[in-house]
This record gives structure tokens, C-alpha cells and sequence, in this order.
């Protein structure tokens, strides 16, 4: 069974990457992650912010405006909880390439353009086989258009691509007007890779003390019915590889986001909550599955379920959308 797939250029042994998160802070889950048979690794990320400047600058952004309204102090982090020594960070990229044999990506997450992308080379040197550039930013500016917003992004993509010779793939939300055509000018600007999709953590309150706290809610399966969409959308139209992340539990989820077109699936959150061994698991249920319905290859199946073929994908989603709604009214409706 021949489960390799070519992610931003890279051969690997199976589509199941090991997304950024706190596990791969730790050099002993990466060793770890390899033996359960990640293909491949995203390091956690490092912050635009933590490159910026120095720590005073980084401190003063952090407490700007919190003497107005002390709720706000516990919404914004302490200075100590950020590790603001980048060296760090390209010393544990180079123990992780000496550690294991699978390729490891840096993450770097960022919102705005400037001088912090030229460390982009500096992650490239320490033995990086691509970048993940992670661009999270809410806009919340309402003189700020979308076009700004848009330009805003490919600029990054530019200045990062500009300063490397690795791939670099995007990480960023859904939300723009027309995603595919910003998928298009992505890949214009440098994109190697889209990953689809990031996604915004929203704070919460809480009554009791009336401060405003940090809420993270892992994905749930039901999140894979996003990527799984505008992957079928982009398959064949775009030469970036196409990785989907949120949702992914099963080896039933990887199956539907290959058919798709995905070349990479990332995996976080089953692995947080059921373990790193839980990557073994997924890989022998997506090998019998192919086995079962006679496909040799991950190529053989991938993408064979997009929307390539369809003359008008517009109409298409139009009529599944009319479809959904009308079995749902009918099937709401109970016997007669």
C-alpha cells in the first residue's frame, strides 16, 4: 500500500503531519511523534511580537491602555509568559533536525509586515524544511476595507517568501469575500502551501469576576466540514499544496479530505486529547479502508471526489446547498 502524498514539495511517507502545538515544544514528543509515524512536524509557533524590538518595546505593547479599564489586565498576558528569546526557538529547530528523520517546519505567526520576516532566513539556516506562516489578525479598523486587508496579507507572504529558499505555506481563516480568488493571488505572491484553516480563539467573560478570560475550545469533527469544502473547490486550481487542519479525529476524516484533493492532513487536537500514539491508529484505519475498496495508492484517490470536473462549481454548491435544506424540512416533517 503506497501511502506517500508530496506536501510543499516534500515526500512523505503518509499525509498525517503533526500540526503546531504545545506538544512539539518538548524534543521527546517529536522523537515520540516520529515513532507513532508522523510524516512530518510543525514546531509551535513563534510571534511576530517576539521578534519585534526588544522586551521593553514588547512589555509596553502589552500593558498600553490596561490602567484605563483594570478588567482588562487579565485579558492581556503577563510578559513572562512569552519566550522572548528567538535563539531559543532556532536552537530547538536544529536539535529537532538532528533528533529525527522526518521533516520539521517552523511556524511563524505574524499580522503585519516588517523587519521581523528577514528571521525568516535565519529559521531557514538552523535546518528548517519549510515554513508555516500562520497570519492571524481581526480586523477591527472599520475605515480598513478588504482590499486593505487582502493587501495586507499578501505582503507578508511576499516579504517571507522574498527571504527563503524553503517552501512556505499559509495558514489563515476563511473568512475574505471570495477565498478562491484570494487562494489565487496567494499563490501568486510566493505561497507554496494553503492551510485550511486557522482558527480565531474568542475570549470569554466571566460573571462571577467580571474579567475577561482566555477561552480555547479544541476542534470539534464537525470543524473538517469547512476544509473539506474549499479543498474540493481548489483542487486543480491552484499550485499550492493544500494541507487541512481543524476536525481531524479519524482515519475516516483523512480519507474524505484525500478524496477532496488535500495532500496533507495536520493533526492537534486528537493528539492532545487521546495521545500521540493515536497516530498509528489513524494511519492502519486509512491503509484498511484502501485496502478494503482496492485503492494501491494515496495519488490514486486523491482528489477524485473534488469539484474539478464540474463545469460550474458555483451552481453546484447552489443546488447541494437547496438539496440539504429541502431533505431537511422533509425529513423534520416526520411521516405523513
Amino acid at each position: 500500500m503506497d501511502l506517500t502524498t508530496t506536501y510543499l514539495g516534500l515526500k512523505l511517507r503518509t499525509p498525517l503531519v503533526c500540526s503546531a502545538s504545545p506538544l512539539s515544544q518538548q524534543l521527546d514528543n517529536i522523537k515520540r511523534m516520529e515513532d507513532a509515524g508522523a510524516s512530518a512536524v510543525v514546531l509551535y509557533s513563534l510571534f511576530e511580537e517576539q521578534l519585534l524590538r526588544d522586551r521593553l518595546d514588547v512589555e509596553e505593547s502589552l500593558e498600553r491602555g490596561t490602567s484605563s479599564f483594570a478588567e482588562s489586565l487579565s485579558y492581556f498576558p503577563e510578559p513572562e509568559e512569552f519566550n522572548l528569546e528567538p535563539q531559543e526557538y532556532l536552537a530547538h529547530v536544529e536539535r529537532a533536525k538532528r533528533s529525527v528523520g522526518i521533516p520539521v517546519i517552523a511556524s511563524l505567526n505574524a499580522c503585519s509586515s516588517g523587519g521581523w520576516t528577514k528571521y525568516a532566513r535565519d529559521i531557514e539556516v538552523a535546518g528548517a524544511d519549510a515554513i508555516e506562516l500562520n497570519i492571524y489578525n481581526i480586523p477591527a479598523d472599520a475605515k480598513q476595507t478588504a482590499a486593505d486587508i487582502e493587501g495586507k496579507y499578501l505582503q507578508i507572504v511576499r516579504d517571507v517568501s522574498a527571504e527563503v529558499k524553503i517552501p512556505v505555506a499559509v495558514k489563515l481563516s476563511p473568512f475574505f469575500t471570495n477565498f478562491a480568488n484570494f487562494a489565487a493571488r496567494l499563490d501568486e505572491a510566493g505561497a507554496d502551501g494553503l492551510v485550511l484553516f486557522n482558527r480565531f480563539y474568542q475570549p470569554d467573560i466571566d460573571l462571577e469576576t467580571l474579567e475577561i478570560t482566555p477561552n480555547i475550545v479544541p476542534s470539534s469533527p464537525s470543524a473538517l466540514r469547512l476544509p473539506l469544502r474549499w479543498i474540493a473547490l481548489l483542487f486543480g486550481h491552484t499550485d499550492a499544496s493544500l494541507a487541512a487542519t481543524s476536525g481531524v479525529y479519524s482515519g475516516a476524516d483523512v480519507l474524505k479530505l484525500l478524496l477532496a484533493g488535500a495532500d496533507a492532513t495536520m493533526l492537534c487536537a486528537v493528539l492532545l486529547r487521546d495521545g500521540i500514539r493515536q497516530i498509528r491508529t489513524i494511519e492502519r484505519d486509512l491503509a484498511a479502508w484502501m485496502e478494503k475498496c482496492k485503492f494501491e495508492s494515496v495519488g490514486q484517490l486523491k482528489g477524485s471526489l473534488s469539484q474539478i470536473n464540474c463545469a460550474n462549481p458555483s451552481a453546484f454548491e447552489r443546488a447541494q446547498y437547496m438539496r440539504a435544506l429541502t431533505g431537511y424540512r422533509q425529513a423534520s416533517a416526520g411521516p405523513p
